[in-house]
């Protein structure tokens, strides 16, 4: 009778393993869905990028870097890169259709991760493709969403995204948008928004992560809620004591005038509660006790007006929350416990005066571009990439170089159906 029920309650799951995925494909043979194997990425899911060789270039094959770099530098591979946004917009008048076609894994993988829910928030200002890609990397139906859109993006970037964010029940978008200003107070205004909006959309999720639409994930979702776990109830960003040069961004007033922040050259106040002022930057990964603290707690509201008139306060406002007495997952505001955004998990980051060939330099050079001092990665920089710790890297741009982007998807797509066999969650009793 024992072994009867147990075939009994695997059929049932099978069954609405089936019928979960009928949903997303009908024509799919009943031997791809056991596999997953209809979710693995193929050349032909994606532009001329596919006629790089990523497995030589993940090894840093020397003949295939280069000819990743002559191929995007021709100018057929430029012109057919470019998708437009109202690709998105039409793609997406039939949601079952696009999902399929696009591959978004619609189930839980396992279920470890069905129970250590992640919540996200995605800061989109235009190159509606990036944030698309980065949307499907990183989606699962176990984890939820706030996408803001910056209120001064061109209407047809407005429209793409909301056409994409419609068609997934845990993806919403934020519900007051800002006009976001390069070093001002609303490029945290917007993240605060996207946390208050998570907070009460959902009480499951574990952990928070801030993303911009140029970021791109470096771990499985799998292999983030097990590093998460690890954490044991910890924070993790970059938080330090604030070196010299950048004394002048929190001590004088700045204010927004014509979309740029400008200095007033007053001084400002003192922080409130006499809190240290700590240097960070602005990607962080914390716990929903953190994020409760934001929202809550009297001395970081008052710390949230205090910033308001500062140069670049998402470089200092979540790392000296991070050393608060008292916020869950902080840690004490002693050098001690100092962290550096090498360190910590939350991004990984080349910024052009670090780099160098030495052993000294603190990373190779940029194997792609540069904007604002910071890396536009390459396919050179792949091998580096994937050598690291942390969850995310910044900056990709799918619009001049897919080709980072390509490779990490099929990495991380293959990588994740192998954990998924592996866990063996659908279907084992």
């Amino acid at each position: 009778m024992r072994q009867l029920l147990l075939m009994l309650t695997v059929a049932l799951g099978s069954l609405w393993m089936v019928f979960l995925v009928l949903q997303l494909d009908t024509s799919l043979p009943l031997d791809l869905i056991h596999s997953h194997s209809w979710l693995e990425y193929k050349d032909y899911d994606f532009g001329p990028e596919s006629m790089c060789n990523c497995s030589a270039i993940q090894q840093g094959d020397q003949e295939a870097l280069q000819e990743a770099k002559l191929l995007t530098i021709t100018k057929h591979f430029r012109k057919t890169i470019q998708i437009p946004d109202e690709y998105y917009i039409s793609q997406t008048q039939d949601c079952r259709k696009f999902k399929s076609k696009r591959k978004y894994i619609t189930f839980p993988l396992s279920q470890e991760e069905e129970d250590f829910p992640l919540a996200y928030s995605i800061v989109v200002h235009h190159k509606v493709q990036n944030f698309e890609r980065l949307l499907r990397a990183i989606y699962a139906p176990q984890n939820i969403y706030c996408v803001h859109v910056d209120k001064k993006s061109q209407p047809s970037v407005q429209a793409a995204t909301e056409s994409i964010v419609s068609c997934f029940p845990n993806v919403f978008m934020v519900s007051q948008a800002v006009s976001v200003v390069y070093a001002g107070w609303p490029r945290v205004q917007a993240d605060l928004n996207c946390m208050a909006d998570l907070y009460k959309a959902s009480a499951k999720w574990k952990y928070f992560i801030n993303l911009c639409g140029q970021d791109f994930p470096l771990k499985t979702n799998l292999e983030m809620v097990r590093m998460l776990r690890s954490l044991k109830g910890g924070n993790s960003m970059e938080t330090e004591d604030m070196p010299a040069g950048k004394k002048w961004r929190i001590t004088i007033v700045h204010e927004i005038a014509n979309g740029t922040i400008k200095s007033t050259g007053k001084s400002k106040s003192q922080p409130p509660f006499n809190l240290p002022i700590k240097s960070g930057n602005a990607y962080i990964v914390v716990t929903r006790g953190y994020v409760r603290s934001v929202l809550e707690d009297t001395r970081i509201q008052a710390l949230i007006e205090w910033f308001k008139d500062t140069y670049s306060p998402d470089e200092f406002l979540w790392a000296t929350i991070q050393r608060i007495p008292g916020v869950p997952g902080s840690t004490r505001p002693h050098p001690k416990y100092d962290q550096t955004d090498i360190n910590a998990i939350a991004r990984l980051v080349k910024w052009w005066w670090h780099e160098g060939s030495q052993d000294s330099a603190v990373y190779p050079e940029c194997q792609g571009s540069h904007v604002r001092s910071t890396c536009v990665y390459g396919a050179g920089d792949l091998q580096w990439l994937l050598e690291n710790h942390h969850l995310f890297a910044n900056k990709f741009d799918t619009y001049s170089d897919p080709i980072p982007v390509f490779c990490l998807e099929k990495h991380l797509r293959q990588k994740a159906l192998a954990e998924s066999e592996a866990e063996d969650f659908f279907w084992s009793p």
